[in-house]
């Protein structure tokens, strides 16, 4: 089973480096099939420049600037039966990998799989704030997927689909630049097949939107957005702010 890597990429040439070359140390470990794409997304520093070094890691260009779009652009370049969805500022955890192929080989009703994230650069008790907040996400995946039927829990950037439930659900939505598009993802996914979200398939991500925008504000954002999608099948906030050290 082969798995595709889409990283959308806009002026990150400060963290793409660490993500892609986490992705080869997994690869390695286990000599899976793997292929990795890159999307510059709009980019105006040296992210192409930075990704050029690596033979293994392919280079697709979109123009229009939108996480959305990015994961759109490199889903249609890719040729794996899964699409592994991971930012720029992501660090992939030995066995990843693994742990992906073997939850879809045994579960063939398995669409969407997904995982929290672990912020390697916030304090402890943050830690514990962002814990609760998954916690609380969690309770609402286990009533919106397994009883109402009305969606269900993806984190973006680390979240992996099935290539034909892609197909069946639509494809990527654009209307979705930023917030909201794993909730609508999660959302049109769960009427094709099962969505697990595990915390058996953690991944490490820089904290800078939480440091640099507030988690208080980022998390009554995110939960708006959240909410808003379910019903309304459309983002809250159609507007974000690009945060970048």
């Amino acid at each position: 089973m082969k798995l595709s890597f889409v990283i959308p990429a806009y002026n990150e040439e400060n963290y793409i480096q660490h993500c892609i070359e986490a992705i080869l140390r997994d690869v390695r470990a286990g000599k899976y099939d793997v292929e990795i794409i890159v999307v510059n997304n709009a980019s105006t520093d040296r992210t192409a420049e930075v990704v050029s070094r690596y033979a293994e890691a392919k280079l697709v260009y979109e123009p229009v600037k939108g996480l959305t779009a990015a994961r759109k652009a490199g889903y249609l370049a890719s040729s794996g039966e899964l699409i592994a969805n991971v930012d720029a500022d992501t660090k992939l955890p030995a066995g990843w990998i693994g742990k992906v192929l073997q939850e879809f080989s045994q579960n063939d009703d398995l669409v969407a799989l997904s995982g929290p994230y672990v912020y390697y650069d916030l304090s402890k008790w943050h830690q514990l704030g962002v814990n609760i907040f998954y916690r609380i996400g969690y309770f609402t995946h286990l009533i919106n997927h397994k009883f109402l039927k009305k969606g269900a829990m993806l984190q973006g950037g680390n979240f992996v689909l099935k290539r034909s439930a892609i197909e069946k659900m639509g494809g990527y939505n654009t209307e979705f630049v930023f917030y909201g598009e794993d909730t609508d993802i999660a959302r049109r996914i769960q009427k094709v097949g099962e969505v697990k979200f595990t915390y058996g398939l953690p991944m490490y991500t820089s904290a800078r939107r939480l440091k640099g925008e507030g988690m208080l504000v980022i998390g009554t954002r995110y939960a708006i957005n959240y909410f808003w999608t379910l019903i309304f099948k459309k983002p809250f906030h159609k507007k974000f702010k690009d945060i970048r050290n």
